[in-house]
Order: structure tokens, then C-alpha cells, then sequence
């Protein structure tokens, strides 16, 4: 049994109830708002663990967790969101969202106005390193999503498996035949991008496949990123014959830069992209994807501050959810290449 000082600890009755501990906190406080069963569940293992509140100590019922996205929000962020407030609903815990457009030193000028003692945590959505620093400096329980940079062995962090998506990714389009494969990244700090472009180039290695100048481009992750980029890659002498973006909105620019040129997707231009957010459900053609768990890692970095806030030991400093490939109808097997560009053989 878990303990602190010879005391039972609200996380080590939650475990054993099999609740949270917000949960178990409302319990302890007489709130009404438990349902019965679970009310009677949890009052039996407090208990049998004899458990007894510090006198004086206020026993955390709900907390105030702030959501921080670096940037404009996306539907990568929107799906995010979804997951961090279903999770917050079932345990009580209020949600304050806020964006950070510039780094600062500090943790004050981070977080909307607020007195310090509320803050029960904060996750932080593909935030800076040097802000990160700011609230570990305020000793606030954070956990991060996708950072900007490479953050410290002590910042716990959520994602998924950017490499193994990069990697799937990339051997779909080999799998159709295709040997003309340029990636368009989202920001070059990223750690996640970082992952995704590692798998494109092992896979190509893999293949024996070399990449030609010109075929790995950055932005930002957002539209207007695939939008111009999508244009550079096609107005090249020797365009690539498929394109994968590392994530949808970027792909769904390159799907308008290739409409714009008279590419038709995906006879003449394969497009993958990564997330599987709203939009590659319903972009014309359907985009297929790498799906990562964009609710379930905002569930999951809840649930994993709050862990922190209750002064839990977490036994990793990096989750990783799994991604996988989802096939829709921008991708298929490569044609033959024409000589000249698409554009002029298309009008010879």
C-alpha cells in the first residue's frame, strides 16, 4: 500500500477503488455529486485503509488545470481539446484554455489571470522548451504535448509514435510503386516532426530510394504552408510523383496546389498526410493518413497532471500512443512518368 508518511494516500485509495483521485477526494469531502455505488466502493477502502486527512490539510476536490497551445489553434488542437475536457468532466476538474504566441521567461505572463494557488496543473500543447522552463521554475505540475525543442529528462511529456507513423507512412507510397516521394515537414524544432521525417528517410533507405534536392521542405503546420511548399515541389523539373505532408492541413494545401496546376489526385499525385483530424475525413478526395490518438493523449495528459498535482510518482517521463495507417482515396499506385513536366504533357 501506498503511503506518505505512514498515512494512506488519496492516490493509493484511488488505485484500489479503481477510481480517480479527484474521485476519491470528492469522498472524503461529502460531495454529492458520486454516484452511489462508487460513493460506497470507495468509503470501504477508505476504510480498510484507515486513511485520515492531515489535520488541517484541504483535501483537493477540484482543481483548476490550464490548457496552453503555442500558436493559432488547429484541428490538431481542437481534437486535443476534446480529449483533455471529456476527461476533465468525469473528474470535476476545471479547464481554463489559453495561447501563447511569444516565449517568455515568465510563468505569470504563461497563464491567464488567476491567484497562484488555484493553478492545479498545466498541460502545455506544442509549447517552447523555454516556456516549459518557466513553469517548472514556478514549481507548477506540468505535462507537455509535442514541445517545441527538446525538453529536460524531468518534463514529463505525451505523444505518439511519430517515427513508426513516419515509417508507415512512407512504405505505403513505396508498397504503390512510388520512388518520387518528397516529405513537407511542419516546424523544424518539433520533436515530433523530427520523428516523422526519420521514418520518411529510413524507409527510403530501406529501399534503396535517394532523395532528390529539393524534396524536404519545412513549415509550420499549416495550410498555407502545404499551399506554397505543394507549389515549389510541383513546379519542379522532376516533381514528385507523391507527396507526404506531416500532417493534414498541410496536406490538404497540397491538394489545392495540385488542383490549381490541373495534378489530379491521385492519378497524378499521391498525398498522405498525418493525424486523421476532421478534415482528412472530408477533404475531396477523402485523405489518407496516419491516425494518431489526439483525444485519448489529451485524456491522458490530464490524467497524468492531476497524477502529478496528488504528488504521484509517474513511472515514465514519455507516454506514446500508437498511430496507424488509415487508406482513403489520395493515394494510389504510381503511373508512368511522362518526360517534361505534368503541366505540359498534360496540354501536349
Amino acid at each position: 500500500m501506498t503511503t506518505r508518511g505512514g498515512r494512506a494516500t488519496l492516490a493509493a485509495v484511488a488505485d484500489a477503488a479503481g477510481v480517480s483521485i479527484a474521485t476519491v477526494s470528492k469522498v472524503v469531502n461529502g460531495r454529492p455529486d458520486v454516484a452511489p455505488e462508487t460513493r460506497t466502493r470507495v468509503e470501504q477502502v477508505l476504510q480498510e485503509f484507515s486513511y485520515r486527512p492531515r489535520r488541517g490539510e484541504r483535501q483537493p476536490v477540484t482543481g483548476v488545470v490550464a490548457l496552453l497551445f503555442h500558436g493559432p489553434l488547429t484541428t490538431y488542437s481542437l481534437e486535443i481539446l476534446e480529449g483533455v475536457l471529456a476527461a476533465a468532466s468525469e473528474v470535476g476538474v476545471e479547464i481554463t484554455v489559453s495561447r501563447t504566441d511569444i516565449s517568455s521567461q515568465s510563468p505569470a505572463r504563461l497563464l491567464p489571470e488567476r491567484p497562484a494557488r488555484d493553478w492545479q496543473a498545466v498541460i502545455a500543447v506544442t509549447t517552447a522548451v523555454s516556456e516549459l522552463a518557466a513553469l517548472t521554475r514556478a514549481h507548477l505540475p506540468t505535462v507537455v504535448i509535442d514541445p517545441i525543442g527538446t525538453p529536460g529528462v524531468d518534463v514529463i511529456s505525451v505523444g505518439s509514435t511519430n517515427f513508426a507513423g513516419g515509417l508507415a507512412a512512407t512504405q505505403h507510397l513505396l508498397d504503390l510503386g512510388h520512388r518520387s516521394i518528397a516529405y513537407l515537414g511542419g516546424t523544424s524544432g518539433a520533436a515530433c516532426n523530427q520523428a516523422r521525417l526519420q521514418g520518411y528517410r529510413g524507409a527510403l533507405e530501406a529501399a534503396g530510394v535517394r532523395i532528390p534536392k529539393g524534396y524536404v521542405r519545412t513549415g509550420q503546420f499549416m495550410y498555407e504552408d502545404g499551399l506554397l511548399a505543394g507549389a515549389a515541389l510541383l513546379d519542379l523539373a522532376q516533381p514528385p510523383t507523391a507527396v507526404f505532408a506531416a500532417n493534414d492541413e498541410m496536406a490538404l494545401g497540397i491538394l489545392e496546389a495540385a488542383r490549381m496546376r490541373g495534378v489530379r489526385v491521385p492519378q497524378d499525385l499521391s498525398v498522405i498526410g498525418f493525424d486523421d483530424t476532421e478534415v482528412a475525413r472530408v477533404s475531396s478526395p477523402p485523405l489518407t493518413t496516419i491516425a494518431q490518438p489526439l483525444r485519448r493523449m489529451g485524456t491522458v495528459a490530464l490524467r497524468t497532471a492531476l497524477r502529478l498535482a496528488a504528488g504521484e510518482h509517474i513511472d515514465s517521463h514519455h507516454v506514446e500512443l500508437a498511430t496507424g495507417l488509415v487508406v482513403r482515396e489520395s493515394t494510389a499506385p504510381v503511373r508512368m512518368k511522362l518526360t517534361g513536366s505534368r503541366r505540359r504533357s498534360k496540354s501536349a
